[in-house]
């Protein structure tokens, strides 16, 4: 399926937080070439795509508020309506509970689960109506428990994707308006840096396919979700793992 079949996206709008890393910038990737004007936020300005007619980066930090805020003004502003809303926005903590500090614990809830929030609230008077489309992004871990590899706040802030998702499908539908999550296991990105060369191999071993998940098939589910073939999901966590997690 090209990409075009998979999602028609001209002259519609995309706002992707986290837009630098690795699947936020697959998506960045695939909505621009469906045809979307895209906004892209990212801490890293350095990580930003270059700017264009059809692409505006900001540098900002996705659980300021403010910054939130001033990223969502600046699409309507630029393009005059939002359409798609993708929280790529996330990082891995790691140890046991009882080695994680209160600082850290708070960290990564609120670059995982904070981030979505805001980018949803922010968001969500400039959504078009009927059909605008918010997506976030969970983890199996958020099924399977996790373990120490990426820590209890990351497990934690991931299972509460899925639940804010359930939330605001049932708060929004009356507005036409959906929400859905994908749920990746291992993904080849700079996040598995952390990871020893042994690690990274067990983490393919504990796929049953025996391979990790490309940020750009991680950016189809995605794009899927905000497509005109998704327009009776709302509430959904498309599983993405290789079978690691069984629905």
């Amino acid at each position: 399926m090209s990409r075009a079949a998979l999602l028609e996206a001209r002259g519609r709008v995309a706002l992707i937080a986290g837009a630098g890393g690795g699947i936020g910038r697959a998506t960045l990737e695939l909505f621009e070439a469906a045809g979307a004007r895209v906004v892209a936020l990212d801490l890293d300005s350095a990580k930003l795509p270059a700017q264009s007619d059809a692409v505006l980066g900001i540098a900002g930090d996705a659980i300021d508020e403010s910054a939130v805020r001033s990223a969502v003004e600046c699409a309507v502003s630029r393009f005059g309506r939002i359409d798609f809303a993708v929280n790529a926005v996330g990082v891995a903590g790691g140890g046991v509970l009882c080695s994680t500090s209160l600082a850290e614990w708070r960290r990564v809830i609120d670059i995982n689960l904070t981030s979505a929030f805001l980018l949803a609230r922010e968001c969500y008077r400039s959504l078009s109506r009927p059909g605008g489309s918010v997506v976030f992004i969970a983890s199996t871990n958020a099924r399977n428990g996790g373990s120490a590899l990426s820590g209890a706040a990351y497990a934690t802030a991931k299972a509460g994707i899925i639940n804010l998702t359930r939330y605001l499908a049932r708060e929004w539908a009356p507005e036409g308006l959906r929400v859905n999550s994908v749920m990746p296991g291992p993904v080849a990105t700079p996040m598995l840096a952390r990871f020893s060369l042994e690690q990274r191999a067990a983490l393919v071993d504990s796929v049953p396919l025996k391979r990790l998940a490309q940020p750009a098939e991680v950016a189809a589910a995605i794009a899927f979700l905000c497509s005109q073939h998704a327009q009776s999901m709302s509430g959904a966590c498309v599983n993405v793992s290789g079978g690691l997690v069984l629905d």
